[in-house]
């Protein structure tokens, strides 16, 4: 069922997530951003995620935390939350500018820091690269990724959710 919905999850050019059931589009209500990131990788191992589709993320684009302490990251499927259960799962994977992992009060302090808007030196570990966790409002992540997240079918078409 997971593979199934995942190869029919995807984006219209308006920037509205669906859902392709056959002939009917029906357009998804977004609690936050259109993927749900988990982390698939065992304790100690190299940090590897997943999209809630199953979709493997290959790639990071960038890492940024709102005033909620909600984690995002940008990755070739989209933007997405890293789920809620995983976030200590992340903290390993956290790094100074140097590449070394943080002691847990500074680590805390920090991430406190990015809550407030703070620019702090602290980056994510993830394949080849390390984006720098930055500072984002909510209310700003919507326009800033391109995606509706109370989406309407195009003029004409009917209403399904």
């Amino acid at each position: 069922v997971t593979e199934f919905i995942g190869r029919n999850y995807a984006r219209d050019e308006r920037g509205c997530w669906y859902f392709q059931n056959g002939p009917q589009r029906v357009f998804v209500n977004l609690a936050y951003t259109p993927i749900v990131l988990r982390i698939v990788s065992p304790e100690g191992a190299a940090l590897a995620l997943s999209a809630h589709t199953g979709s493997p993320v290959t790639s990071l684009g960038g890492a940024w935390m709102d005033e909620n302490g909600t984690m995002l990251l940008e990755t070739e499927l989209g933007i997405g939350t890293v789920h809620d259960r995983d976030l200590d799962l992340l903290l390993p994977h956290l790094a100074d500018g140097k590449g070394y992992p943080l002691p847990e009060d500074r680590l805390g302090e920090m991430m406190e820091r990015v809550q407030q808007g703070n620019e702090v030196p602290l980056w994510l570990k993830f394949r080849d690269s390390s984006p720098r966790i930055e500072a984002i409002a909510s209310r700003e992540v919507p326009l800033r990724f391109g995606f509706v997240a109370q989406p309407e079918p195009p003029a004409g078409e009917e209403v399904c959710r």
